[in-house]
């Protein structure tokens, strides 16, 4: 590969000693120097690959530290209702593509993004509503938020759901007249999303290549598959062998099957090969604030339209025990656990259990091992709360904060929480004045994963109905690109190798066209990416700016 010199622009190296740099020179896919370029270009070799910033802004490459990818390349496959305004809407969007892609009778249709906070009917569309969108189709209708959604009459049969199908523990399946409406949460919806056909490989192939372009267009070098179930292990013997992959992908297994997968995975384990490692487990503890699963220590507000008691509080998806079991299966196995905790019951259970796990094993070894060092991480985080904090350094947890929320839904969050609880959404600032390493995520493909957005939000904290919630919550520019950077590498224990612009590290690199530390706070989300280097590679490029004498 070679050497080249990165000059003439803003180059931010993350690191707090030695913030920003004039040049940087690379070699063979990794940092070889930093400092001005007169300097760096004695230094390299004759006829060294010079790449002109043309003025722009170079800093590493994001690293996306919670997402979902086979699902993002899924949703490329699916229609798309995130624009769906009622139930009409819903309707439309469904037939329209039936008839555009000539989907034939009997064909399993997918349809993702709706919200029901946004539909004129404030609730979610049932079997009632898809039997007219599908008519002689089976059909699932899937939640943005992905906890949640509604399977049409032919899809419940075919999956066997009819009125003496129980609820399982720690999800809802709704009944009228004690028959089911089509509408399921959580692990119920999950379980029969399971069980849906999957598209061909040849066609998921494809949508993964769609879903890397995507990311790669925000700058992002790292990626995550934050549930990998065993039925994608095909697909991922597919992913690995086409080599398509230039971003790095870290999967994390489905806890209640990570024997099969990690056995299955036995070369990627906490290592990559040909871009993919397997960094460890996942779990889920509860649900969805704007979907008000999300398990709370107090009661979600009273609101209209929905049918829940005074003191309905979400709920949990898994015991005690069964967290506990967990925890310590991942602390045996020296394998990193993520836990999806989004209330502030599920961020204690999670807190409470790690304290349990760590006392028995320091029981069992009998010398002090308390905290691990397997740096859990809760995902989400979102009701976090100020005074479980403390908890959260002492047990080495990394939260990351689905902060975009405050944007995307920070109006529905004061509804359901109340102003009180609702500024506190994602509690970032008070994470960082208590000196704790958190990141920032966008959950995708719940939304796009679009770095720069998330930084406004924040350094912003502003809803869509322009309330500023939680102005301490507020972060610092530096401190918000320092989450999507140097702290995701270290999440993922990359931090000699990722997230700074420093000797011996990758050359992941993303160009902007202006520089966070400098434009107006309000700006930041107009930023535009121009390009994403991987491993000193030209792996996407807009089609107009970028970065000169660069190819892929």
């Amino acid at each position: 590969m070679g050497q080249t010199l990165y000059h003439n622009g803003t180059i931010l190296t993350m690191e707090d000693q030695k913030p920003c740099v004039g040049a940087v020179l690379t070699e063979n896919g990794r940092i070889l120097g930093t400092g001005d370029y007169e300097t760096l270009k004695d230094m390299a070799q004759p006829g060294v690959q010079t790449a002109d910033l043309q003025g722009n802004v170079m800093l590493p490459g994001f690293i996306d530290p919670h997402s979902h990818f086979t699902a993002c390349a899924s949703q490329t496959m699916e229609v798309d209702l995130s624009h769906a305004g009622d139930f009409g809407e819903i309707i439309q969007c469904i037939q329209v593509f039936i008839k555009e892609q000539k989907i034939p009778e009997g064909q399993w249709i997918q349809a993702a993004g709706y919200d029901h906070n946004s539909l004129r009917e404030g609730t979610h569309p049932g079997r009632k509503v898809l039997d007219k969108a599908s008519p002689r189709n089976p059909l699932i209708v899937k939640h943005q938020s992905g906890h949640m959604g509604a399977f049409n009459t032919m899809a419940l049969n075919q999956l066997g759901v009819d009125a003496q199908t129980r609820s399982p523990q720690g999800g809802f399946i709704e009944t009228e007249d004690g028959i089911p409406t089509g509408y399921m949460e959580e692990r119920a919806f999950l379980e029969y999303q399971d069980k849906v056909p999957m598209p061909s490989p040849e066609a998921f192939l494809k949508a993964y290549g769609r879903a890397q372009e995507l990311y790669a267009s925000n700058g992002i070098t790292t990626v995550q598959e934050g549930m990998l179930p065993a039925k994608l292990l095909p697909l991922y013997r597919m992913l690995e062998g086409s080599g398509l992959l230039k971003l790095d992908l870290v999967a994390y297994a489905d806890i209640r099957e990570s024997d099969a997968v990690a056995e299955a995975m036995k070369d990627y384990v906490k290592c990559y090969k040909n871009h993919i490692k397997l960094g460890g487990y996942k779990m889920f503890l509860d649900g969805s604030p704007q979907g008000r699963t999300a398990w709370m220590r107090e009661p979600y507000e009273q609101v209209e339209g929905w049918d829940q008691p005074a003191d309905y509080k979400g709920y949990g998806t898994l015991s005690d025990e069964e967290v506990l079991a967990g925890i310590l299966k991942a602390e045996t196995d020296k394998m990193q656990l993520l836990a999806h905790c989004n209330g502030d019951m599920a961020c204690q259970q999670y807190l409470n259990q790690l304290e349990a796990a760590y006392r028995s094993l320091e029981e069992q070894k009998g010398n002090a091992c308390y905290p691990g060092d397997i740096r859990p991480v809760m995902i989400h985080a979102q009701l976090l709360c100020q005074d479980q904090l403390p908890r959260v350094k002492e047990l080495k947890v990394i939260p990351s904060f689905f902060l975009a929320h405050v944007y995307h839904w920070g109006d529905v969050h004061v509804r359901n929480f109340g102003i009180r609880r609702a500024s506190h959404i994602s509690p970032a600032g008070s994470a960082l004045k208590e000196g704790i390493i958190f990141t920032l995520h966008q959950d995708s493909p719940v939304i796009s994963p679009d770095m720069l957005e998330t930084l406004w939000c924040a350094v912003n904290r502003e809803t869509k109905g322009g309330m500023v919630l939680g102005r301490e919550e507020c972060l610092p520019v530096w401190e918000a690109l320092k989450a999507l950077t140097i702290n995701g590498a270290y999440q993922y224990f990359e931090e000699d190798e990722k997230g700074s612009i420093v000797n011996g590290k990758v050359a992941d690199f993303a160009i902007l066209d202006r520089n966070p530390m400098s434009v107006e706070p309000e700006a930041i989300r107009d930023i535009r990416v121009l390009a994403t280097i991987k491993e000193d590679r030209l792996i996407w490029k807009r089609q107009q700016g970028g970065v000169c004498g660069m190819t892929g």
